[in-house]
């Protein structure tokens, strides 16, 4: 199966059971940005439950803009805060510390753009799952495609289906139960070397 996705924030666990089951994965990189997208947002399990952790962006709805051409609005200081939260939320999961390492400079590193910055985190993520994969990307923007499947509606942060992945342990599952389809973050700090066969294993509806 060759599939067409969105790089996004830490992609979901969709997204990457999705990769995971792939031939070739090709970027959309020529389409217009959108809010209340995973372009720019992530979910992760903390201590009062979901999450949402969001990426600020110089952006104006009056004006469309090229996902690749919108900026980081640094001036918030947002990795700090994400980087806290991450730790704050994963400090007593099992696999937290064995990958910190690998992903605190993401969180210590200014990036331009967003587009920029998703691009370096999920290669750093394939590098954790030990998944060898170097995504193509577009050069134009295409509503109809051909010989490759269609997945960028799963850049939509609204709306989704009900994913019925299987229960992994989670750090405050005895609180507020199982929540599915979060960043692939918390499966990766909470399974570690078992996350790539629990993605391999699971379906999309």
């Amino acid at each position: 199966m060759h599939i067409l996705i969105h790089p996004t924030y830490f992609p979901s666990i969709a997204t990457f059971v999705t990769i995971s089951k792939a031939e070739t994965v090709t970027f959309e990189m020529m389409d217009n940005f959108q809010k209340q997208t995973y372009r720019n947002r992530s979910y992760i399990y903390a201590a009062n439950g979901k999450l949402q952790l969001s990426i600020p962006v110089i952006y104006s709805q009056k004006n469309r803009q090229h996902y690749k051409d919108v900026r980081i609005a640094n001036d918030y200081h947002w990795q700090d805060i994400h980087w806290k939260s991450l730790e704050s939320a994963y400090r007593t999961s099992p696999f937290f510390e064995f990958y910190a390492d690998e992903l605190e400079p993401l969180f210590k590193t200014s990036f331009d753009t967003i587009l920029e910055f998703n691009l370096k985190c999920f290669e750093v993520i394939c590098e954790c799952l030990q998944l060898d994969l170097e995504p193509k990307k577009t050069h134009t923007y295409k509503k109809e495609l051909e010989d490759i499947v269609d997945y960028r509606l799963l850049v939509n942060a609204k709306k989704e289906p009900a994913y019925n992945f299987d229960n992994y342990t989670q750090v405050f599952s005895e609180k507020h139960g199982f929540i599915s389809n979060l960043s692939i973050l918390d499966l990766l700090f909470n399974e570690g070397p078992n996350a790539l066969s629990y993605l391999e294993s699971q379906q999309l509806p």
